[in-house]
């Protein structure tokens, strides 16, 4: 069914508060480590001090004799029953693949190497402090160069053409390398576990993004049957790729919560969080760009190298959108693993295509000064028409549009080419714009509905809620096919005991939950209709179903399109105006009716494996800087984007506006220092770590095209989330050097790099 065929359709476009605000703003929402209960204990985990070695002596004697201590879990002591998780294609990620305390080898600073479990909080921490550890110590390896003594292969992830004969008979060639930081995952609400058992039975209170794949971790790392466990996440204070799989703390948690019978609580504090809980990775990219004089694309080669840890696999694939997002026949991406000794990394908003799109966009403003181009005109010029990676049509694709758009809105003719050039109140000016892309998809959700006796309506689904707004689409459907008000309509997430959905990441959450609690409502609408023309003593008895219709949380005939409830005569008599659909079920004797949907993934839809799915954008930056006192500030960003439909244009909006935030970040302030000795991040806290803050805001501003995308769901949504972010920092370095004329290719952008600035007056 149409969307915009349904009765309050208009609901499905409105910037609408989140049914959720008014629990977050009154402190009544319950987060992960929030939850408290009868004989519960708290655990504090010991950190390795070194970066590479092994633990040569545990001493935990002087602990254990502590007040309040209950036990001290270390390599020499291990929990029992803890296993190796092998992680597979479906549900069942790891983020550290080695279980904590197998051996008594040191692969990162911070690494858990004990754990001190005690009656209560500051118990825990003073056993934690009193436990004494000797090391054998290497020296960590945490160089940033990555190429300094790689020789592991590289995989060739993407290829078409010959980019190398195309590049040595270009007219034009661009070869630099661009390199960006390690970037912490630093969200409001910390990492943490509440683990309670019920004889063989775990529920996990967690801050996860994915409660049905943090079950299937957990059943194999517990060795108990998967419906044994169960995963709450309710509220959630932020993820960003983060906490989309289980780290140490919720196995510790749960195997000290099983071998001492009691409710155990693990926090990770702020300063774990720099080490324990993943990162965006270090990484250097190589773009060779060859063109013709007037600026046609030949060939495209971006060869990266992205760091792991010793042990885990992971890879930040930078050269994703590489493939698709201009024209140009000759073409090769490359991957290659550096390892250093730091914790796992993991998914940070917009994995790949942030740091990847950072150097392509980079090495594109580069090559429209090396041919006297617009960057614009480059642009437009290379835009592709299909994927010539996948050699398929767009399902809808209007990325000239958001040039064209940015560029009018951020007056982009009035801009002057020449470096410095433009001032405004004794500042220099600066412009410059950076593409933007990502994914899209439709993944397995599934979804229940259910018309309840007191008039309310319940939708329920196990994925999650991470600060997005999935509590209010869930809302806004069933309001749009019902018409029962919002504050009758109660949303249950988070939670592996209801229906399983998807892990919030990857932008694809929405367009999961769209279909399946659409098709969800859509067959406890029908269902209610048939029982109404079923039911003897209803008034549309013998009616036919497809006649009557549901408005405002009323039953009607669908010759009555106005409908504002029941009427009761003197004589007790209904005038059939409309009924509650309460009403009709208490007609019927129905206790409540629940009906289920599912959404079908898009690649094993034929239809959608004809099209190469994906969302645009386009951000354009205005920088001002003061050469006198070194001063630099981003003053405005207009951030214009194809997501296709926007659901909720609110926390649509918000989306954008917060990831161009963490561009902001990115380009002038985040970096995580390693010490070169021990592999310390020197900046782990929030004193010498770096984020933006009010202060550092520019005027955003924020444009979505709205063109739906029906190939990708019947309401033509496609995920925001992280392509917001991506595209911001080349936009940022291009306007730098428009307004100092220095190329800031490693990020972030220092004082001492615009120190080599050549203008010095404003």
């Amino acid at each position: 069914m149409a969307t915009d065929t349904l009765p309050h359709a208009s609901i499905m476009s409105a910037a609408v508060p989140r049914i959720d605000g008014p629990l977050k703003t009154s402190g009544t929402a319950r987060y992960a480590v929030d939850h408290d209960f009868p004989g519960l204990v708290h655990a504090v985990a010991v950190q390795a001090t070194i970066g590479s070695g092994r633990i040569r002596s545990l001493d935990a004697s002087a602990a254990e004799k502590m007040p309040g201590v209950l036990q001290v879990f270390h390599p020499g002591n291990k929990m029992q029953g803890v296993y190796r998780q092998i992680p597979h294609e479906e549900d069942g990620t790891m983020s550290e693949t080695r279980p904590p305390f197998d051996d008594d080898k040191i692969y990162y600073w911070g690494q858990f190497v004990a754990l001190v479990v005690a009656e209560s909080l500051e118990q825990a921490r003073a056993g934690a402090q009193a436990v004494r550890i000797e090391y054998e110590v290497d020296k960590a390896d945490v160089r940033q160069n990555l190429g300094d003594g790689f020789t592991g292969p590289r995989q060739s992830s993407w290829k078409r053409g010959d980019p190398d004969q195309a590049l040595s008979a270009a007219s034009v060639v661009i070869d630099e390398t661009y390199s960006t930081p390690v970037e912490t995952h630093n969200p409001m609400e910390m990492h943490g576990t509440v683990a309670v058992w019920d004889g063989d039975n775990v529920t996990l209170y967690e801050c996860s993004q994915g409660v049905v794949n943090h079950r299937v971790v957990m059943s194999e790392v517990l060795g108990v049957p998967i419906e044994n466990v169960r995963v709450i996440s309710r509220f959630i204070g932020s993820g960003f790729g983060g906490k989309l799989f289980p780290w140490p703390q919720s196995s510790l948690a749960a195997a000290a919560a099983r071998q001492l019978k009691r409710p155990v609580k693990l926090s990770v504090d702020r300063r774990m969080m720099f080490s324990n809980v993943g990162h965006r990775p270090r990484t250097e990219q190589r773009i060779r760009l060859g063109a013709t004089k007037d600026g046609k694309l030949t060939a495209i080669r971006h060869d990266f190298l992205t760091q792991t840890s010793q042990l885990d696999d992971f890879i930040e694939h930078c050269g994703e959108q590489t493939p698709f997002l201009y024209s140009c026949p000759n073409l090769i991406v490359t991957t290659g693993m550096v390892r250093r000794n730091v914790g796992a990394p993991a998914p940070m908003r917009g994995p790949g295509a942030v740091p990847g799109l950072f150097a392509l966009e980079s090495a594109m403003d580069e090559l429209a000064i090396k041919l006297n181009m617009d960057p614009v005109e480059l642009r437009l010029k290379n835009d592709a028409d299909r994927d010539e990676g996948r050699n398929l049509p767009f399902s809808s694709r209007h990325l000239k549009e958001c040039y064209t758009t940015g560029a009018e809105k951020i007056g982009w003719k009035q801009r002057t080419p020449q470096v410095g050039s433009m001032r405004r109140n004794g500042k220099i000016i600066g412009m410059g714009l950076g593409a933007a892309s990502w994914s899209a998809a439709r993944i397995p959700c599934s979804a229940s509905v259910e018309l309840c006796p007191n008039g309310r309506v319940c939708v329920r689904c196990a994925t999650q809620d991470i600060g997005t707004g999935t509590y209010t689409i869930f809302a806004q459907v069933v309001h749009a096919r019902t018409g029962v008000p919002l504050d009758r309509i109660d949303v249950f997430l988070g939670d592996t005991s209801l229906p399983p959905g998807p892990t919030s990441g990857g932008s694809m959450a929405t367009s999961a939950v769209l279909p399946a609690s659409t098709s969800a409502v859509n067959e406890a609408v029908n269902r209610l209709l048939h029982i109404a023309t079923l039911t003897p003593n209803s008034p549309f008895h013998g009616m036919k179903p497809e006649t009557l219709a549901l408005s405002n949380g009323l039953v009607h005939s669908k010759e009555q399109p106005k409908v504002t409830g029941v009427a009761y005569h003197a004589d007790g008599q209904l005038s059939v105006n409309g009924i509650p659909f309460e009403e009709i079920l208490k007609m019927a004797n129905v206790g409540s009716l629940v009906a289920n949907g599912k959404t079908n993934p898009s690649f094993d839809d034929p239809k959608a494996k004809q099209y190469s799915l994906h969302s645009y954008g386009a951000h354009f930056a205005e920088v001002e800087w003061e050469p006198d006192i070194a001063r630099l500030r981003v003053s405005r960003v207009f951030s214009i984007f194809d997501c296709g439909r926007i659901i909720n244009k609110g926390a649509g909006t918000n989306q954008i506006l917060g990831a161009a935030v963490m561009g902001v970040g990115m380009a002038l302030l985040e970096g995580t220092v390693y010490d070169s000795q021990r592999g310390q991040p020197i900046n782990g806290n929030f004193a010498d770590y770096l984020v933006a803050t009010c202060a550092d805001l520019p005027d955003l501003d924020v444009t979505f095209l709205d063109y739906p995308d029906y190939i990708v769901n019947e309401y033509g949504a496609r995920g925001i989330g992280e392509i917001g972010m991506a595209g911001v920092a080349p936009a940022i370095t291009a306007a730098v050097y428009h307004a100092t004329g220095v190329r800031v290719r490693e990020l972030p952008i220092r004082i001492e790099d615009l120190l080599k600035s050549d203008i010095r007056e404003a």
